[in-house]
């Protein structure tokens, strides 16, 4: 029989603890994300998968706010966060720390997900683009790698937050 675990069997980290603990060699980077929710929902995510750090760039919202709240439940204070004004900038600064910066976007010469091979010892920062416009041109130009998820009906994406659970798990599982 299956029996639910209540939140302290669980055993998770105290948010000092998540802080302090080692991270994946993985940066997220938000371009121009419009949606609370899906700020939100990323933030935990992000947590979820021990992410080292979330970029929020342009007008994508910064902590703290009832909506980013609502969907991240309290991983708004856990993750370690930073405003960047111009996201290429921002990518710009992560490639001079020694990250491959990937876009997620439907692009000539992007690669597949499930194709994507990961470069050995590499940091990453995987970027994320706005709800309706993806990832801006100026940031894939600076871009070392372009993936996509495999979709097979009739919508062209997937919702900004779904995606980066998507990938963030395929990811790491390798």
């Amino acid at each position: 029989m299956f029996r639910k675990l209540n939140t302290q069997q669980l055993n998770r980290l105290t948010i000092y603890q998540y802080r302090t603990a080692p991270k994946n060699p993985l940066a997220v980077v938000l371009d121009n994300i419009r949606s609370m929710n899906n700020v939100g929902s990323i933030f935990r995510t992000s947590d979820c998968f021990g992410v080292e750090h979330l970029y929020l760039c342009g007008i994508t919202a910064c902590p703290p706010h009832r909506d980013i709240h609502k969907t991240a439940l309290g991983a708004e204070n856990s993750m370690p966060w930073t405003y960047a004004e111009n996201t290429a900038e921002a990518c710009r600064l992560l490639k001079s720390q020694g990250y491959l910066i990937v876009a997620v976007e439907q692009a000539e010469g992007s690669v597949p997900l499930n194709e994507f091979t990961i470069p050995a010892g590499r940091k990453m920062a995987i970027v994320l683009g706005n709800e309706t416009e993806g990832v801006e041109q100026a940031v894939l130009d600076l871009c070392d790698h372009c993936i996509e998820i495999p979709q097979f009906g009739t919508k062209h994406s997937f919702n900004v937050s779904v995606c980066a659970g998507i990938v963030l798990w395929e990811l790491l599982n390798r």
